[in-house]
């Protein structure tokens, strides 16, 4: 049986969630999708993308996040305010951030039970919730 062609799991990817398969898609649907879930930031995948020879400007690696999103292949994960991570696996599930690292660390949705909610504003539905809960190391945070 011969083998797959390097991009033709990520070119049905994108061309099923309706995005046009440009060169920059793929590449960078490649790094994102062929290693198993991940968290990523758009600066991450970008140096990724570098690193394997792939000529892609941050803007254009950030845009492209978006519309991954937009098309409903990754989750956007706003964890410590100052940048978004993006998640390939987007089932339900929810997140540990570790706040020295900054790195997150999946918790599966079934650990985690949300017993009540406040109702939502007049003409709006829940549509998701996403638990983060930050850690870290065991040693008291430094006095001030």
């Amino acid at each position: 049986m011969m083998s797959e062609r390097p991009f033709t799991r990520v070119l049905d990817l994108i061309r099923h969630a309706g995005l046009r398969p440009t060169r920059q898609r793929l590449a960078l649907a490649k790094l994102l999708f062929e290693n198993g879930d991940r968290h990523v930031t758009a600066e991450m995948l970008h140096a990724e993308a570098e690193a394997a020879g792939v000529n892609v400007s941050l803007a254009t690696v950030y845009n492209t996040l978006h519309q991954f999103t937009a098309a409903g292949l990754l989750r956007e994960i706003l964890a410590d305010g100052t940048r978004s991570y993006f998640d390939t696996n987007i089932s339900e599930h929810h997140h540990f951030f570790f706040e020295a690292s900054g790195q997150l660390r999946d918790i599966p949705a079934e650990r985690v039970t949300v017993t009540e909610l406040p109702p939502p504003p007049e003409g709006t539905t829940v549509t998701r919730v996403d638990v983060i809960v930050r850690v870290r190391d065991g040693r008291p945070p430094p006095k001030r």
